[in-house]
């Protein structure tokens, strides 16, 4: 299977199993559950990205992991960790966005693949690089979990219970698997940090600079430390919550992909 024919396949299984959400959300009580239909086609397009990338990002010496490529990579994690999640729990709701956003990442990494090679020459620099993409895949799931907590809140003090309040767990179940996605993603992001700064003459071949990625992903990582230690300590929920989350994930896309963006496609420099 070429490049393009696997790019395309992803995208369609990804687009198919996010409007079989839509579907589902618009028809309302009505539309049928297809659950089962609905896992095997977000696997399948799980399992093309997959393979997709194993076929393209791993080259002689490194990762080639340019601005786009970079987006698909995380999008698939993003979305292997969604269909781990819609499997052990109902959180099929989720696939709403992050399904039709990883089939765009598809897209773009078919339509300018680009290059910028990371040399991984060892263990650690491999580590470093998963531990970072599960970190940010992570915390992408919670802020998409707290814009639908927003929503729903909203909703419910509006007492307008309708659209997509239709496909919603309870309050309480939402606001606790978002939280226990932002206690994964935290430690995740601050091994990331820690791995970074620790080893970073081994992952760097120098000290670690203090560019705009690694402030801000410092900043951000404060502010979901001190959003964790607010839920634990004082009952932080709802817009507090969603605000901090929000504004962390907007701190980390600015640090790394804003990054990629500006010296790649802005400046042509490969990072």
């Amino acid at each position: 299977m070429t490049s393009t024919v696997a790019s395309l396949v992803a995208a369609a299984l990804y687009l198919m199993a996010g409007g079989m959400q839509w579907y589902r959300l618009l028809r309302g009580p009505a539309a049928p559950t297809l659950r089962a239909p609905f896992l095997v086609v977000a696997f399948g397009g799980v399992l093309t990205h997959a393979l997709l990338l194993q076929a393209t990002v791993p080259i002689a010496g490194g990762l080639n992991l340019p601005f786009t490529q970079a987006a698909s990579l995380v999008a698939c994690t993003i979305s292997i960790l969604y269909v781990i999640a819609a499997i052990s729990r109902p959180a099929e709701y989720l696939g709403l966005l992050v399904l039709p956003v990883s089939a765009l990442t598809v897209i773009l990494a078919w339509a300018w693949p680009g290059q910028a090679v990371i040399p991984t020459a060892s263990g650690l620099q491999a580590a470093h690089i998963v531990i970072s993409i599960l970190a940010y895949a992570l915390l992408a799931l919670a802020t998409v979990q707290s814009l639908l907590l927003f929503y729903q809140e909203r909703a419910l003090r509006s007492r307008q219970p309708v659209g997509l309040m239709r496909a919603l767990p309870p309050l309480q179940t939402m606001e606790t698997l978002m939280f226990r996605m932002l206690g994964i993603g935290f430690l995740l992001l601050t091994l990331t940090l820690v791995t970074g700064i620790v080893f970073s003459e081994e992952i760097f071949g120098r000290a670690l600079p203090f560019t705009h990625h690694v402030v801000l992903s410092l900043i951000a990582w404060i502010l979901f430390g001190t959003l964790l230690f607010g839920r634990w300590r004082y009952g932080w929920r709802g817009r507090t919550a969603v605000g901090w989350t929000v504004a962390g994930y907007m701190l980390l896309l600015l640090g790394y992909f804003g990054s990629k963006f500006v010296l790649e496609v802005l400046l042509k420099r490969p990072v």
